[in-house]
């Protein structure tokens, strides 16, 4: 059984409100210092249009409740008593916190309304529609399913080559050749992959390993002390899967590869490819060409199926021409030793 076969997914069931200051969105605290310690339990925002007058039977008070200028604008037509009483119908809901986008800003006597529930009142600089775009991101990122992976995780060519294998056969000192040959580590040991949407996989180091690496018989390097900077990177996308084992006759091992077989890691298709060890192979430079070949299918050219394509035309030839003799020399006339 494979470490495929039995991974353990994290998920987070909430975060704390203070966790949107990290966001892109630029936010500042306004009022509600003391609900920055409130959950946040959904990943989906809300704008609170009806809410605000007065129908609550639907409200999504779980959600981050977002502001734009239809809600600003709206109590503001409101007189001061009605303006008062709208936004008290919606902070007696436990809000975890509220955002104005625009720079908009509350009254003084709507912010203490707030302040008194302990709810969080942000304001960001951007508009509302890029506000939703970018906080939606951030909450999605935050809530999404993490896996935890043993690998060596190396940028080559710009692809995102994940190295696994049992313990001991390897995979640093692979990935350790690799960053001296100009690639870029992304995490050694353990590494951890987010699903991003449906279909991409990012993945990046933990606070503890970040990019130090254990070579047995050496001990722990630092990376990017040793190297520098351009040998590391934070983050990469996760393309292909590289499965290092020990060579055994009695495996099959693809001879063309046109057979394609994709690994699915929390339902995400990747492309794998399981390479044989045994002495005098030269693994770093077979990943390099992986990472390569990995290029070429991207940009639409698969050698294995030119290949393939071009023995056909072979076949059907001779069937065709099957008394004609036939040269399968490239150069059919050697003229010369100058090319």
């Amino acid at each position: 059984m494979s470490q495929f076969d039995r991974l353990k997914t994290i998920t987070k069931d909430n975060i704390l409100v203070k966790q949107l200051l990290t966001s892109p969105v630029q936010l500042t605290t306004i009022a509600g210092q003391a609900g920055h310690d409130n959950m946040i339990t959904d990943k989906n925002l809300h704008r609170p249009q009806l809410a605000l007058a007065g129908f609550v039977e639907l409200f999504t008070f779980h959600r981050v409740q977002v502001f734009g200028n239809t809600e600003i604008y709206y109590l503001k037509s409101l007189p001061c008593e009605e303006r008062i009483k709208a936004c008290e119908t919606i902070a007696n809901f436990a809000i975890p916190c509220i955002i104005l986008t625009n720079n908009h800003n509350f009254d003084k006597e709507l912010l203490d309304i707030f302040e008194s529930r302990n709810i969080t009142v942000f304001t960001t600089p951007f508009e509302t529609t890029k506000a939703i775009y970018l906080l939606s991101d951030f909450l999605d990122d935050q809530f999404a399913l993490q896996v935890a992976m043993h690998g060596s995780f190396v940028d080559v060519y710009g692809v995102g080559v994940l190295l696994t294998g049992r313990s001991g056969i390897g995979k640093s000192e692979i990935a350790l050749d690799l960053i001296e040959r100009g690639h870029r580590l992304v995490a050694d040991d353990l590494v951890m992959f987010t699903k991003k949407r449906e279909s991409v996989l990012m993945g990046t180091g933990t606070n503890l390993s970040q990019h130090f690496m254990e070579i047995r018989g050496l001990g722990i390097i630092d990376v990017e002390k040793m190297f520098g900077i351009r040998a590391i990177r934070f983050q990469k996308r996760l393309e292909i899967v590289v499965e290092l084992e020990e060579w055994n006759r009695d495996n099959e091992y693809t001879r063309t590869g046109l057979e394609e077989a994709p690994l699915s890691l929390v339902g995400v298709d990747v492309a794998s490819v399981k390479l044989p060890l045994f002495p005098g192979k030269n693994v770093t430079v077979i990943t390099e060409v992986i990472a390569l070949n990995y290029l070429l299918r991207t940009y639409g050219y698969n050698a294995a199926k030119v290949f393939a394509d071009r023995l056909q035309d072979q076949i059907n030839f001779r069937r065709l021409h099957k008394k004609a003799a036939h040269d399968q020399r490239l150069v059919s006339y050697f003229q010369s030793d100058d090319e």
